[in-house]
């Protein structure tokens, strides 16, 4: 089984951090869901978001989350795979330097990526999309 690293962060999309870390658990994968300036333990606010028949998504506080590993402990190099999850998180993650460097890594070693949501804001910021011919992109579609 493979050894995934989810980067996340504060009022990340619950639904897209939620389902994805408890299904690759359940399907007998490790998984380490990590937030920069926090350690396993720490919790992270989640939240959710909906069209309602506004022009745009509302947001409302999802729950907490608890982390499971600590950002300033991880070795990229352990893992298997990247998952980053849409929300609000990406908008400020991608700010961040150590962030950029594990995408990097995980680009540059051609180990497999997921992103969906706001989350490819950080695959942009890391500048490993350039260049590439293939890729799959996941829209979220309204039930309405």
């Amino acid at each position: 089984m493979a050894k995934v690293l989810i980067i996340t962060g504060d009022f990340v999309e619950d639904y897209e951090n939620m389902v994805p870390f408890q299904a690759l658990l359940a399907m007998g994968h490790e998984v380490d869901a990590v937030c920069p300036d926090k350690v396993a333990g720490d919790s992270i606010a989640t939240s959710i978001h909906d069209f309602e028949g506004d022009q745009t998504y509302t947001e409302k506080r999802g729950h907490n989350f608890v982390l499971n590993a600590s950002f300033a402990d991880i070795n990229v190099e352990d893992y298997d795979a990247l998952y980053l999850p849409g929300g609000r998180a990406p908008e400020y993650l991608r700010l961040n330097a150590k962030v950029i460097a594990m995408i990097q890594h995980f680009a540059n070693t051609d180990k497999p990526i997921a992103s969906v949501c706001h989350g490819p804001q950080m695959l942009t910021a890391a500048g490993v999309l350039k260049g590439k011919k293939k890729y799959l992109l996941i829209l979220r579609v309204s039930q309405k």
